[in-house]
């Protein structure tokens, strides 16, 4: 818990306090659930929800929602899958050559499992430079990207945060596919990236060209040799179920006003573009929530 970004609390139920060497997935696990059932919420799982399809011609009609527990119908929806189940995975010439190990970010366990191996870390965010502290204690490690990136040695304040949500909003209002928010708003040195630059696990490279079975060959024509490729490359939006919808525009992106879909009013996005962060998130919740009230009061007033 130490050094992950930082978690909000959960609107009503303030965080609690927490063991800064606690892992973060226990300690949101146990969050989340004692906040469901302290509010009692009406949460049910697991579901897979396969599509969501406009039943009727109606702007104002219902959506029909097909899922793995049955089917339902609803005057609206808030998709809040967010981007963690779809880890992004670059295509590079001889990947599948390689004899080693390769994984994403979102298959990644312990640092340990790899002790003794020679790893590559590719990506420029927060997980890429998060890893590479934590695998360079064990073992080596190497990093490419594909870009320098932007360090900050200021305080990253509520306004900054703000700002950067701002500017992929911006994105996602004009059909835009988003980037995420840490390209907005760079990287901060925090006391632990520092230590990793001292041991070095923080010198950056210039991105491999291909990969061999052994190792990958450099941007110089050199050749440097690996077991492990860890890709820390991001994830995509998770929206495939709502492909009958066709709300993608022809440049890949989905128009936005605020949370709710331009095209399609009755349907809300929260984890996509600026609230798949932990910056827009909360706020984005709320937004929506607003936005449903709204459009029902709305169809109220369009019957009078």
């Amino acid at each position: 818990m130490a050094t992950v970004n930082g978690i909000s609390d959960l609107p009503g139920i303030p965080k609690p306090e927490v063991d800064p060497l606690e892992p973060s997935s226990e300690f949101l696990t146990r969050y989340f659930s004692d906040y469901e059932h302290q509010l009692g919420l009406a949460i049910q799982r697991p579901v897979k929800v396969r599509t969501v399809s406009r039943q009727d011609a109606d702007p104002f009609g219902r959506l029909g929602i097909e899922t793995s527990a049955g089917s339902w119908n609803a005057r609206a929806v808030i998709n809040a899958t967010g981007t963690w189940s779809r880890p992004f995975w670059p295509v590079y010439p001889g990947q599948f050559t390689f004899h080693g190990r390769q994984l994403h970010v979102a298959d990644y366990v312990s640092a340990e499992e790899f002790r003794g191996q020679h790893v590559l870390v590719v990506g420029g965010g927060i997980s890429a430079v998060g890893l590479l502290d934590e695998i360079s204690k064990v073992t080596s490690t190497s990093w490419f990207t594909r870009r320098e990136p932007v360090w900050r040695d200021d305080d990253f304040d509520q306004k900054a945060g703000h700002d950067a949500v701002a500017l992929v909003e911006e994105r996602v209002k004009l059909g835009l596919p988003p980037q995420s928010v840490v390209a907005v708003t760079g990287l901060l040195w925090t006391p632990t990236l520092r230590a990793a630059e001292k041991r070095g696990a923080l010198n950056r490279r210039q991105m491999f060209t291909a990969i061999e079975p052994g190792g990958v060959r450099l941007a110089d024509g050199g050749y440097l040799g690996a077991d492990v490729i860890l890709w820390a490359t991001g994830f995509r939006a998770e929206l495939e179920h709502l492909a009958p919808l066709h709300l993608r525009g022809p440049g890949g992106g989905i128009a936005m006003a605020g949370t709710q879909v331009a095209a399609e009013p009755r349907v809300h996005l929260v984890g996509y573009g600026p609230s798949s962060s932990t910056i827009g998130a909360n706020r984005a919740g709320r937004a929506a929530v607003a936005g449903i009230v709204r459009f029902f009061e709305g169809q109220h007033e369009s019957h009078d």
